[in-house]
């Protein structure tokens, strides 16, 4: 009964399972039969072993023993699920004890299911099928929406900890905020918290809106997912829109020159000389020449009427354009 080496793990053809239990024969029944199913099997014997081999190894699911010496399984999902690279995991409990309480402590602690010992093969491989199944539909939906550039974290509202990401996620978070798990960004938690004050007075929360030049992250709640009367985990998505070609369409549109539709950009934008000076590292004197010029080319003589026109073109070329 070997454990496969973490870095050679066969995800592509396989799932992964942690078997988590301090009994050799418990261990080997589970391993054997896993194994002949087609699964990849790792192995741990204390709840100290299983925090490292799930951390290292994220398994698709964990088959988990309730009562063991030292820390124990409740503690060891309790842990799990405050990580934010291993919460995602579906947690299976093994247990002997099948007293309600011990049962409640579980579910309470992480786990979506459990099985009574002496363990039954058959009846564990149909309840893994079942969360395996709802996991892999949920990280192929995941997945697809990074493809489709909509990435997606989960914030857990009792704290603001930051409880998931996709890779996608994680990049934008990193060059919008300069943040990492599970660190969420001030200005995200301060959101999330008035979305959820909108939500109980029966409003429509507001997305949330980063600009970082001519790009911007914006943020959508999506749905609350766990226990509401904690306030729940919510996921959030993210899309990154970028405005480059809108200023390249102004050019086009309007004969000007790279800099005076950029300056005319955040003209239509609402920012003042200073504002677009601070933004292209130029001077308030510099911008009001650019702007001059374009005041020129659009035969205009204000820039509400320069903005006005500018938006018009803009709503014509790029329709999803936010002003």
């Amino acid at each position: 009964m070997q454990a496969p080496p973490i870095d050679s793990l066969d995800r592509a053809n396989s799932d992964v399972v942690l078997i988590v239990d301090d009994v050799p024969d418990n261990l080997s029944v589970l391993h054997d039969a896993l194994d002949e199913s087609g699964y990849t099997v790792l192995i741990a014997t204390s709840g100290e072993a299983a925090l490292q081999r799930a951390t290292q190894g994220l398994p698709d699911v964990i088959l988990l023993d309730a009562m063991m010496p030292g820390m124990d399984g409740f503690e060891v999902a309790r842990r799990l699920k405050a990580a934010p690279h291993t919460t995602h995991i579906p947690i299976i409990f093994m247990t002997g004890l099948t007293e309600t309480e011990y049962l409640v402590a579980a579910l309470e602690s992480g786990g979506v299911d459990y099985v009574t010992k002496p363990i039954k093969p058959k009846e564990v491989l149909a309840r893994m099928g079942v969360h395996l199944a709802g996991a892999r539909e949920r990280r192929q939906t995941r997945n697809a929406l990074d493809a489709f550039g909509y990435a997606t974290i989960t914030v857990r509202a009792a704290d603001g900890a930051l409880m998931w990401q996709t890779p996608l996620a994680r990049d934008l978070l990193e060059r919008y905020c300069g943040t990492h798990a599970p660190q969420t960004p001030p200005e995200l938690r301060t959101w999330l918290q008035g979305c959820v004050q909108t939500l109980e007075r029966g409003g429509e929360p507001a997305k949330l809106s980063l600009e970082r030049g001519p790009k911007r992250l914006t943020f959508r709640l999506h749905q609350q997912i766990g226990d509401s009367d904690t306030g729940g985990d919510w996921l959030i998505v993210m899309r990154e829109v970028s405005d480059t070609a809108v200023i390249e369409a102004m050019s086009l549109s309007f004969k000007l020159t790279a800099k005076e539709a950029e300056v005319l950009y955040w003209v239509v934008k609402g920012k003042t000389n200073k504002d677009i000076g601070d933004i292209l590292g130029s001077s308030p004197m510099t911008v009001k020449k650019h702007l001059e010029r374009v005041f020129v080319k659009l035969g205009v003589e204000t820039r509400t009427a320069a903005a006005g026109m500018a938006m018009s073109r803009i709503r014509q070329l790029h329709p999803q354009f936010e002003g």
